[in-house]
């Protein structure tokens, strides 16, 4: 419950904040809930397969249209290690070969830089779509939708371009 019980995780999230026992419960059963309806894949981000370090997930499957939205977070102690670009690379490919949709979509408030900047580094673009106003637990703000295309030319070699680059120290 630490992990998610942290005011960068209540700013940027929907998460309930203070995460305690009884939001981390109500937490697990809607993810339990979500998986068994096939309406959501939530996994933990880990380097061993053991603590989680963070999280990421599919929701909101339109079959019709070929879309989701997906989300990512890290706890405090564990960001800037390209964990949260590696899952959301890993879970974009789950997506589209496997699941075979087309349209990603994820919802970033503009002041949260760490997010735009994994969702750039992992070949997503900001649609241009109108903000989608929200009131949040600093007060009211917005989110901008980003989108990743299957076919966009350039779009997956950038994302594995830049999820390696970071993984590996290289520049490309």
């Amino acid at each position: 419950m630490a992990l998610l019980d942290e005011p960068d995780i209540a700013r940027w999230t929907p998460m309930p904040s203070p995460f305690d026992v009884e939001a981390g419960l109500a937490y697990l059963k809607r993810a339990r809930q979500g998986r068994l309806t096939g309406r959501r894949i939530q996994l933990a981000i880990t380097t061993d397969g053991a603590a989680p370090l963070g999280e990421v997930l599919l929701f909101g499957v339109n079959p019709t249209l070929r879309e989701a939205e997906l989300g990512y977070l890290v706890g405090a102690h564990y960001r800037r290690r390209g964990l949260a670009a590696a899952a959301l690379s890993l879970l974009t490919d789950y997506a589209c070969g496997t699941l075979r949709l087309s349209r990603l979509l994820l919802r970033i408030d503009p002041g949260n830089s760490a997010s735009t900047a994994v969702a750039r580094r992992c070949g997503y673009r900001l649609t241009g779509e109108p903000p989608i106003p929200q009131e949040g637990p600093y007060g009211p703000t917005s989110l901008d939708t980003w989108e990743y295309v299957e076919g966009l030319p350039g779009a997956r070699r950038e994302r594995l371009r830049n999820v390696a680059s970071r993984r590996y120290g290289r520049r490309t």
